[in-house]
């Protein structure tokens, strides 16, 4: 795969979705796994990166280690690793990718379906394990895709296109289905209002750490946005995004060479001693001796 990767001033390439690469433009692709798949030139997929789409991959062979924020999985014949958007990421050196690949661009599918299947759910571990039978329905949903993905041909674009999110669509409810189950501890139900603030912290946790400034632009009470967070995650709408801002911290911290003042500020902490307090309290670590630990 070939784009252009884009260099934010996190200092963390990130690829787009390799549209050149897609078929009339439909915003996925499905195919195999091999040697020389990268998503830029100039950038190898063992260097550690983000993507803006999303990445599934099934694996026909292994074991293959994968790291995936700062934690490293092993995967092996008939498991999944599932990828999302924003995630830092790096491809073994040494390992041997076999299998098939589905990438997603965000947007391709409609606002309902995104929900459904819990595309954005950064709480659900990235490596899935499936018993035989879940294996089966997904290789077999898996390969339904790939051959509607393939056979550009027999209908107009407009229906191809639609073919594609139907048939995207039922691959991944057995996937997010499969997500759900191998985290037991996290069977809650997620409602619209915890879907919004969490697409909202997603996008501004940068700039915003006030759960009534959340609340306030979500147009909900403080009170219901609170129930909403604990009912989908166990946790205070606080909680949540310090989560997210220390996430996006460690990733700063460990694979840029930016220093502490400058990842506070991304992060939205002006002063670094505000930013240390933070992280300290967060992590029982300074943002130096965590930087530390992993150089």
């Amino acid at each position: 795969m070939a784009d252009r990767g884009i260099q934010g001033g996190d200092g963390i390439d990130t690829f787009p979705f390799p549209v050149e690469l897609s078929v009339g433009g439909v915003g996925m692709q499905v195919g195999p796994m091999g040697a020389g798949r990268t998503w830029h030139a100039d950038a190898p997929l063992e260097r550690v990166h983000r993507i803006d789409f999303h990445v599934v991959m099934l694996f026909g062979a292994g074991p293959v280690r994968h790291m995936v924020d700062f934690s490293e999985y092993e995967a092996t014949a008939g498991d999944l690793l599932w990828i999302r958007p924003g995630q830092v990421h790096r491809f073994s050196r040494t390992g041997e990718y076999r299998g098939t690949a589905l990438t997603m661009q965000p947007g391709f599918l409609p606002r309902s379906t995104v929900e459904t299947t819990g595309l954005y759910r950064y709480d659900l571990p990235p490596l899935l394990r499936p018993d035989a039978a879940q294996l089966a329905g997904l290789q077999a949903a898996l390969a339904q895709l790939r051959r509607e993905y393939e056979d550009a041909a027999t209908l107009p674009l407009s229906l191809h296109t639609a073919v594609l999110r139907h048939t995207l669509t039922a691959f991944l409810l057995r996937l997010a289905h499969l997500a759900a189950s191998s985290a037991p501890a996290l069977h809650r139900r997620t409602d619209s209002t915890f879907t919004l603030f969490r697409d909202a912290v997603e996008r501004d946790f940068a700039t915003n750490h006030s759960v009534s400034a959340y609340a306030d632009a979500l147009g909900y009470s403080r009170r219901t946005l609170v129930r909403a967070v604990r009912a989908a995650t166990g946790e205070t709408p606080k909680a949540f995004i310090d989560k997210r801002v220390v996430l996006e911290a460690k990733r700063l911290l460990a694979h840029t060479g930016l220093p502490i003042g400058r990842v506070g500020a991304a992060v939205g902490f002006p002063d670094a001693a505000n930013f240390s307090k933070f992280f300290h309290q967060h992590t029982d670590r300074t943002p130096a001796a965590f930087r530390a630990e992993l150089r």
